[in-house]
């Protein structure tokens, strides 16, 4: 697991928090705890779609404006326009940050590096939300002190019903993207069972099928090259729907998935094809379509 510390350890322009003693939290004021961390970024982090689980009319504008914050450090920033509490304490539902999935991936990766912990985000499927179906999902992948790899979900650390440990995710619990793919293309799953359901508490807005899965099969390995891009980020042809799928679509991302070692994934990601350009398309959730520059880490 060298490779893994070497790598991981060190922050990305997408998970780089900037100073955090302006938050009443500087390194030394952490927990170095997964656990703990997990349940920090929990208290401090309401999804766009939970208002109601929470009680909470989320203002419309931080629905808006919130999650399309792409780095850790404009997050933070935002947590400090709020309140002035602590990073560690925690916060009501109005003055926390308005994310997806993803930022509590990222803000955990972030910490867990700022206290010493090697960690990425990995983009998948889950079943526990809906067992009948496969939802987007992002969560963190650290170095435990044992040398072994585990996967977190912070999102669900406390406040949900979940039959597993948040902080030791099983492999069966997470469906990695790539598997997600294999599974749809040798007929072993439903492409339409995959994607997104009543996205954002909007009922009846779903996106689904093969064309989804790809996405997340791009999204994965760009995250774990450092370029933890959004959930609705794309780049390339503009592919919105299974019949937009070419042949050549469907042999680049067989290709990927056809990867068995980290070494041979990054290789790969040097095709200009899955890789991350430096402008992409940002499909928000609640301002349309926009171009977007992003800070892209070059080896």
């Amino acid at each position: 697991m060298d490779d893994f510390h070497g790598r991981y350890l060190k922050q990305t322009p997408y998970s780089d928090p900037g100073d955090l003693g302006d938050l009443g939290a500087g390194i030394t004021g952490l927990p170095r705890d997964p656990g703990r961390l997990a349940s920090l970024v929990r208290d401090l982090i309401i999804h766009r779609g939970e208002g109601g689980r929470f009680g909470h009319a989320i203002p419309v504008q931080r629905l808006r404006d919130d999650a399309e914050s792409r780095y850790v450090g404009e997050l933070l920033r935002i947590l400090r326009s709020r309140s002035d509490r602590p990073l560690t304490a925690p916060r009501p539902p109005e003055e926390r940050f308005v994310g997806t999935c993803r930022d509590f991936a990222l803000l955990h990766c972030s910490l867990l590096r700022a206290t010493g912990t090697p960690a990425r985000i990995r983009c998948g499927f889950v079943t526990y939300f809906d067992e009948d179906f496969h939802a987007d999902h992002w969560i963190t992948e650290y170095l435990a002190p044992d040398g072994s790899l585990r996967l977190a979900d912070p999102q669900v650390h406390h406040g949900y019903d979940v039959p597993f440990d948040p902080v030791d995710l099983s492999r069966e619990a997470f469906l990695q993207a790539v598997d997600a793919w294999r599974m749809c293309r040798e007929g072993r799953a439903d492409p339409e069972s995959f994607g997104v359901r009543d996205l954002n508490g909007i009922a009846g807005l779903a996106y689904t099928g093969l064309w989804f899965v790809r996405a997340d099969v791009r999204r994965d390995p760009a995250a774990r090259n450092g370029v933890e891009v959004l959930p609705r980020d794309d780049w390339g042809r503009p592919v919105l729907d299974d019949g937009s799928l070419t042949e050549e679509d469907l042999a680049v991302i067989d290709a990927v998935a056809a990867v068995s070692g980290e070494a041979e994934l990054r290789r790969l990601y040097e095709d200009p094809r899955p890789a991350v350009p430096d402008e992409i398309t940002s499909c928000t959730a609640y301002g349309g379509v926009r171009r977007v520059t992003l800070s892209v880490p070059r080896a």
